[in-house]
């Protein structure tokens, strides 16, 4: 089995078993940069749930174009893990994490639904692409198909319709197409 199908069995699974969600919050960790896979891999390992957004991008060399996976945010991964000393050591000790993102270094909770949408994006093959965050705009909500429920933020570009999708802790922000899906206003 190649690294990579290895790196995909372990994460596809990110829900913890046999913990509540009101004991566990969702993290964004800081890491260094290109490690964000390798850290992935060794939180679970340690059984720490962990959720890594990837990306397919076409990469071009003067021979060859390949379509390669990268971090949806480069330098940032999520934990969802409680709020405890042993629980943070177990990250904080992982080769290549930096910190916890948030206040006083010990990491501002992430909503259980800013995830979920991530979620949703990739686990849809959506295709997507990263964007700038967008702080001001119109909120709205999918209706209807693979996407139904995504909230984020309706950008128009000529014809084109899409819908940013923000982790607000983290300052980014995704954008996705909206050919063929409803929206509405939040």
């Amino acid at each position: 089995m190649s690294n990579l199908q290895a790196y995909r069995e372990s994460t596809a699974t990110v829900t913890p078993l046999g913990v509540e969600s009101e004991e566990s919050n969702w993290y964004a960790i800081h890491t260094m940069p290109r490690h964000e896979k390798r850290i992935s891999v060794q939180l679970q390992e340690k059984r720490v749930f962990t959720f890594l957004p990837m990306l397919q991008q076409i990469h071009r060399w003067s021979d060859r174009r390949t379509k390669v996976e990268v971090p949806m945010f480069s330098c940032y991964a999520f934990v969802r893990m409680v709020q405890a000393v042993d629980e943070r050591l177990k990250v904080l000790r992982t080769p290549g994490v930096l910190g916890f993102v948030g206040s006083a270094r010990k990491g501002t909770p992430i909503p259980d639904e800013q995830i979920e949408n991530l979620r949703k994006v990739t686990s849809e093959n959506t295709p997507s692409f990263q964007h700038p965050f967008i702080s001001a705009g119109k909120r709205v909500r999918i209706r209807g198909g693979s996407l139904d429920g995504l909230e984020g933020i309706l950008v128009r570009q000529g014809a084109d319709q899409s819908l940013v999708v923000s982790m607000e802790l983290l300052c980014r922000s995704v954008s996705i197409r909206l050919e063929g899906y409803d929206i509405e206003l939040v």
